[in-house]
């Protein structure tokens, strides 16, 4: 379906969405919240770098992320269009810097951390939302030849890059939610479903095929485990799921109350970043769960609402696309944890650690408050 846009023009008017706002102040200092209790989690364990994990997770994450959010308002969102294809390649050297001896790192397996000296950052973060951006812009320039072969190789070659290096370092968590936000911005855009269906079949098969080599057999073992947990070990690949699901079920309807959760202590696997909304769950029970998955609900539906409203095509665009990668980011998160998704290391938005990701997720939550700014009628 293709997004329909008013004609209308001028200069930025007016406040944000007031609604967008609170559900954005509610994720966020929400976030903040059950962070700190995870963290408790971490220090009860001994470990001797929790200074520097929530120094990194509140000073570059949060208190940088706000500054970024507030940027992001600031700035017409029409101006990106114009750097679209700079930012986008910038991210894409960013993320090729892993590779380079002295400057990456790698942890868990995959190289995916530049190492600054007092700080490491995830360059692969920026090219989610550069991803976003060079979307839109190149979509909107398309319109109505996106329908065409035109916008179907535009899906693609954007595509294409971030496949390539991601697939190296791997990180097919990361790679899903790109695809994913240019698969939405391609469809508001008006590309045929039919023709994404073809391509998206090919890149599956592509990655049957990668699973059947040593360096990504992993892929396989986690589809395995979601397919069949039980199947697997106590301590192996299902030991994750297996523990998510015991603090999800042992919140109950209200939960145990916030900081009183046992599985951070000693079982749940990083409390602090891919399990978080099991200790979520733990401790403000069901309603708690829902409460949090409902916040993101309401903010995709909240922003495919702006893109709806926007008085151009590539606001609509960038609308779509940076909603869809804040929410799905989110819901891929949490249906992992619930085992309806395999396990892909993808953090739950503006709650979980990493400094590099709340910075980028609140960098784009401002340019979406930006384009719920009011425009003057023409």
């Amino acid at each position: 379906m293709v997004l329909c846009m008013s004609k209308s023009g001028g200069s930025l008017t007016g406040r944000a969405d007031t609604v967008l706002v609170i559900l954005l102040a509610a994720l966020i200092f929400g976030g903040a919240l059950m962070f700190s209790s995870a963290a408790v989690g971490l220090l009860a364990r001994g470990s001797t770098h929790i200074s520097g994990v929530v120094f990194n997770h509140f000073a570059l994450g949060v208190g940088l992320g706000l500054v970024f959010l507030v940027i992001g308002f600031s700035i017409d969102y029409r101006k990106w269009r114009i750097v679209a294809p700079y930012l986008f390649g910038f991210a894409l050297i960013a993320t090729l810097m892993v590779f380079i001896p002295g400057i990456g790192m790698e942890h868990g397996g995959g190289k995916r951390w530049i190492d600054l000296g007092f700080v490491t950052v995830q360059p692969s973060e920026l090219l989610k939302i550069a991803a976003v951006i060079v979307s839109a812009a190149y979509f909107a320039a398309l319109r109505a030849e996106a329908s065409t072969w035109k916008g179907l190789a535009a899906f693609g070659g954007i595509a294409l890059g971030p496949a390539l290096i991601l697939a190296m370092q791997p990180d097919f968590g990361t790679l899903g939610i790109i695809v994913i936000s240019i698969f939405a911005v391609a469809v508001a855009a008006g590309v045929r479903l039919r023709d994404i269906g073809i391509m998206g079949l090919a890149a599956v098969g592509v990655l049957l095929l990668l699973t059947l080599t040593p360096k990504y057999h992993y892929v396989f073992e986690r589809i395995d485990t979601f397919i069949n947990p039980a199947a697997q070990s106590a301590q192996g690949q299902g030991y994750q799921i297996r523990q998510s699901l015991i603090a999800i079920g042992s919140g109950g309807m209200f939960g145990r109350g916030l900081g009183q959760g046992i599985q951070k202590f000693t079982y749940l696997p990083e409390p602090m970043g891919d399990s978080i909304f099991a200790v979520v769950s733990e401790e403000l029970g069901f309603l708690g769960g829902g409460i949090c998955i409902g916040l993101f609900l309401l903010l995709g539906l909240k922003g495919y609402g702006i893109a709806a409203r926007s008085p151009d095509l590539f606001g609509g665009l960038l609308a779509v696309g940076i909603s869809t990668y804040l929410v799905g980011e989110a819901f891929v998160n949490i249906a992992a944890m619930l085992g309806m998704a395999p396990l892909t290391g993808v953090p739950l938005t503006f709650i979980s650690q990493g400094g590099s990701a709340m910075l980028v997720s609140l960098a784009s939550a401002g340019i979406l408050l930006n384009i719920s700014r009011k425009f003057p009628k023409r």
